[in-house]
């Protein structure tokens, strides 16, 4: 992982800048000129984890707020009773297509299951 890197002339911070004729990579002073040859190719680098129950989690909590998707009154939620739901598909994990999920619209309820 790359940190920020300072000037050892006047400690301004250097910047990453491609020398084209030698092929390497530069980190360079704007206020001085300095230069100095990069130990890394990587310039920035971002890593991002989930854990799987987080990312299902914060999806259906916003889904039945949403105006975009399509409702419907032809289901009835097992958990509380509500007669609307909120529908879209997605790909599940290790399953071959789209799956169907219904998402009740009782603000007090958000039950999740599968069509």
């Amino acid at each position: 992982m790359s940190t920020m890197r300072f000037c050892r002339e006047c400690n301004s911070i250097l910047y990453p800048k491609e020398d084209r004729q030698n092929k390497v990579l530069l980190y360079t002073c704007r206020n001085c000129e300095h230069q100095e040859v990069a130990d890394s190719n990587c310039v920035y680098r971002n890593v991002v984890d989930h854990a799987t129950s987080e990312l299902t989690q914060v999806l259906f909590e916003d889904v039945a707020s949403d105006p975009t998707l399509p409702r419907t009154k032809s289901v009835r939620c097992a958990a509380c009773g509500h007669g609307e739901a909120v529908f879209f598909q997605a790909t599940t994990r290790g399953e071959d297509g789209m799956t169907l999920f219904f998402v009740c619209c009782n603000p007090s309820c958000g039950h999740r299951w599968k069509g």
